[in-house]
């Protein structure tokens, strides 16, 4: 196996005139002025690539998403275009009526805070007959289900059929409960989809005991990515006992698996209109606090006597004060996931208080119209990408997939237009990023290819400072390196 490579004739990011980079063993060993050597170098026999002018970024990580989750959407039904409750409805009734019949069917990705019709679990009884079934709202925070489906699991059923919260949590579990080699082949393709767009590493936050479901992956031929896996409150002490910590790399993971962050939900979200407000929503109620601000401060001491970075998802400005508050007493650095409505006065708190924002830009996009209804007058503070960078925040950007798809550019896209092509314009232009920002915050802070690093390399077929957007969002990626080698290798290279 040839443990030195040249790729030939690459741009870096900013430079006009070419060079060669020299990977050995792994790492980035020199970058050089194109067609010359390094001096004292042998590696006659290193594989030379030439490519031609192609540009070279680190390699691209999500900093949050859900991978089993991620893996099953893509195999459920698509509800991300039911603009009502009716129309997800006759969605599912075609589904049913095409299958002739099913064991249990479920769905993934609709949106309610914007439909204009309420959903109810009459509504889906009367479209689905006997057949369970079960609609996950793209959030995970909420679970549409039917009667049938309501006894199948043994569950509850509300008269609108929604659970939310912790129920829905716990059904979403049952329902991903399919036998491993079906789910780890799913699971498979989502990673090498992900090479494919210059994706080198993901933090994965699923819920569940997760360093096992990985070993498991990784040791039936997983090699695609490399992954963080987080740990939850309720399994803390088992992965204390088992010497983990965040960071730490783990045995019999082939170097892919490390130990990722604590973490802890406080808050809902505001597609249920969970998420924990300061103010109240128009329908009344400010969400929900799930974890007392006490007990948070208890789970962040522990967190720092065990070696876990603590990841706390806040969304509301009532969530992310109580976050701020609880850092702030136990006097730990960590991680804020989501950040979506932040009051002014706690922006430069992030700053001082040493913390990264782990924030989803595509989010602001698909739930702009959610955002404007639910905390109207008050949007200018709501994903507030430039105001947290802007007070000292370090950002992690990232997907939640299966809430947005994993990828990156789709998120950087977002984090620098604040708009899609739908005629719409910019959402509050002035919370946007740079592309040089973008991504610095995708390459966990790298941002330029030096001599030493590991070899985690995008390769890209465009240049992704000066693109037009539109390529921008869908940026043409010819190659994926980890370590030196090609997790995606496109034609030509």
């Amino acid at each position: 196996m040839l443990t030195d490579m040249v790729l030939a004739s690459v741009r870096l990011r900013g430079d006009t005139e070419c060079s060669d980079l020299h990977i050995r063993n792994g790492r980035v060993s020199a970058i050089t002025a194109a067609g010359e050597r390094p001096e004292g170098s042998t590696a006659a026999d290193a594989q030379v690539l030439d490519l031609e002018g192609c540009f070279v970024i680190p390699g691209l990580w999500d900093e949050h998403v859900h991978l089993t989750q991620w893996a099953l959407a893509a195999n459920r039904i698509d509800l991300s275009g039911a603009a009502s409750a009716s129309a997800a409805v006759e969605l599912v009734r075609k589904r049913i009526a095409a299958a002739g019949g099913a064991s249990t069917v479920v769905g993934a990705g609709f949106r309610d805070a914007i439909w204009g019709d309420v959903p109810s679990a009459q509504m889906l009884d009367d479209a689905t007959w006997e057949v369970p079934t079960a609609l996950i709202s793209h959030d995970l925070h909420c679970v549409w289900l039917n009667s049938a489906a309501a006894r199948r699991f043994g569950v509850q059923l509300p008269a609108d059929g929604l659970l939310r919260e912790e129920p829905a949590f716990a059904l979403t579990r049952e329902l991903g409960k399919l036998p491993d080699d079906v789910v780890d082949s799913w699971v498979g393709a989502a990673g090498q989809a992900a090479a494919a767009r210059g994706v080198v590493g993901v933090v994965d936050l699923e819920m569940t005991w997760n360093r096992d479901v990985w070993l498991r992956r990784i040791r039936g031929g997983f090699g695609s990515l490399r992954v963080d896996a987080g740990v939850y409150p309720e399994d803390l002490e088992r992965a204390a006992a088992a010497g983990m910590r965040t960071g730490q790399l783990v045995d019999g993971g082939a170097g892919l698996l490390r130990v990722g962050p604590l973490k802890v939900l406080i808050d809902g979200s505001l597609n249920t209109r969970t998420a924990f407000c300061v103010d109240p929503y128009p329908h009344g109620g400010r969400g929900i606090l799930t974890v007392s601000e006490p007990e948070l401060v208890a789970l962040l001491a522990r967190a720092r006597e065990t070696g876990f970075v603590p990841a706390v998802h806040a969304i509301g400005d009532g969530a992310n004060k109580v976050a701020l508050d609880a850092f702030a007493e136990v006097g730990i650095g960590g991680r804020i996931e989501h950040a979506q409505f932040v009051r002014q006065e706690d922006f430069p708190r992030f700053g001082e208080l040493g913390l990264t924002a782990s924030v989803q830009p595509v989010h602001a996009l698909d739930d702009r119209d959610a955002a404007d209804a639910n905390w109207a007058g008050r949007t200018d503070r709501a994903f507030p990408l430039r105001s947290l960078l802007d007070g000292g925040a370090r950002l992690a950007l990232g997907s939640d997939a299966p809430v947005a798809p994993l990828d990156p550019w789709l998120a950087m896209s977002a984090a620098t237009a604040r708009a899609r092509d739908d005629g719409r314009g910019p959402w509050h232009p002035e919370q946007a990023l740079t592309r040089d920002q973008a991504l610095v915050a995708s390459t966990r802070g790298r941002g330029r290819i030096r001599t030493g690093d590991v070899a985690d390399i995008a390769v890209l077929n465009a240049d992704p400072l000066g693109v037009p957007d539109a390529v921008f969002a869908t940026m043409p990626v010819a190659a994926t390196l980890m370590a030196g080698r090609f997790t995606f290798r496109g034609a030509g290279v």
